[in-house]
């Protein structure tokens, strides 16, 4: 089976009322823990890159991977570009295999936005690609993108009508509260996701697929296995899950997870670093950290997504 676009997979989502996980991948291990998992509960799939990802595997090293995912596993599996921040990424990840690029012009203004996806989904439908685009910034840090509190903003649900219809887009990223990285919200506070913005967008682009950036829940047993073992994450905060399990029964159907799959790998790794400190086979760790991450992601997908036995 080749790579897949996201166009049935979203189409399945939004009337089945469930999310297709989209994960960041950034080696051999994460990339097997991931596909590993969706497997074993037959859920659909999107691998996501991020230009970061991309610097660090080099672009010819990810798409093997993530084509011998697709012959071991059998699965239904999109190659996404995650955050490309202008055209060039977009139509290097188009030439180069993807199957969906996101263009994120949500730094620019309204009339620029539409531009740049404009231009992004013009070239991709050309090759049979699709497109993802963003209105509303959303908060943290992650990888190459990084907007801090005062210059996030959230959607604006008067724009999406005329922002889907003049761009063309197959997808489109909202800002209802979610955040890149970690440290999602302020400790002390209590996370609550905007529902009032993702009805009013669903209301007004009935059928339309919607994506949610900074999903991660960082699940708390990795942040204290984590800190029992070197680490210093105090105060890492994420996403309730019962919060993205809503927005997954609504119009939300790609929910995109990266930092809790960091999180996985490395209590993983710090974990059999500790009770073996004298070894030093990569083999050793990393296969601990590759099964933290198969464990998170077939949890993600049965109690969070609701995306499991759908292939």
């Amino acid at each position: 089976m080749p790579l897949v676009t996201t166009t049935e997979m979203f189409q399945k989502a939004y009337e089945g009322g469930y999310a297709i996980g989209a994960f960041n991948v950034n080696n051999m291990e994460i990339v097997q823990g991931i596909t590993e998992a969706a497997k074993e509960v037959s859920s659909p799939l999107i691998l996501q890159v991020s230009a970061g990802a991309r610097k660090y595997a080099k672009h010819g090293y990810l798409m093997k991977l993530v084509e011998a995912a697709v012959e071991d596993t059998g699965l239904p599996i999109a190659l996404h570009l995650d955050h490309g921040e202008d055209f060039a990424i977009c139509k290097a990840c188009i030439d180069g295999g993807f199957t969906s690029v996101m263009i994120d012009g949500s730094k620019h203004s309204f009339a620029d936005n539409i531009a740049l996806t404009r231009q992004v989904v013009e070239y991709a439908h050309q090759h049979g690609v699709v497109v993802e685009g963003e209105l509303g910034r959303l908060a943290g840090i992650e990888d190459d993108v990084n907007v801090s509190a005062e210059d996030s903003s959230y959607t604006d649900p008067n724009q999406v009508e005329e922002f889907v219809r003049a761009t063309g887009v197959d997808s489109l990223a909202i800002a209802i509260g979610t955040s890149h990285g970690a440290y999602k919200f302020k400790p002390g506070t209590k996370p609550q996701l905007r529902f009032d913005i993702l009805e009013e967008v669903s209301r007004r682009l009935p059928g339309f697929p919607i994506v949610l950036h900074g999903a991660s829940s960082v699940v708390p047993h990795y942040v204290e296995l984590i800190n029992a073992n070197g680490g210093q994450l105090k105060d890492a905060i994420g996403v309730p899950e019962d919060q993205l399990r809503q927005a997954a029964k609504m119009a939300v159907c790609k929910i995109n997870i990266d930092s809790d799959l960091r999180l996985a790998m490395t209590a993983g790794v710090r974990q059999q670093l500790m009770a073996d400190p004298a070894g030093f086979d990569p083999r050793g760790y990393l296969k601990v950290g590759r099964q933290y991450v198969k464990d998170l992601v077939k949890d993600k997908i049965v109690n969070v997504l609701g995306s499991d036995h759908k292939v």
